[in-house]
């Protein structure tokens, strides 16, 4: 399933979740990301008509704030002072 991101870092915020609760260790090695993956590049292209980035973050050090795995949508330019 995908869903809106609180974060809104970029435009379009977008994460894309296995419906079962899954590590992202589990997501990124199991057949269920094919799935995953499938549904983000839908929505992605869907929903960002100039182009899209899917990114996965591994642990605290990467960022990852939420042990569910998933991964990101990102549509259109960072807003903030590193543009």
């Amino acid at each position: 399933m995908v869903f809106r991101n609180r974060l809104r870092w970029v435009p379009v915020m977008l994460l894309a979740v296995p419906k079962r609760h899954m590590t992202q260790a589990e997501l990124w090695t199991n057949t269920v990301v094919a799935d995953v993956a499938k549904v983000a590049v839908e929505v992605g292209a869907e929903q960002c008509l100039g182009g899209f980035r899917l990114i996965a973050n591994f642990g605290r050090d990467a960022m990852q704030s939420q042990e569910h795995g998933h991964m990101h949508i990102l549509g259109g330019v960072h807003l903030g002072p590193y543009a």
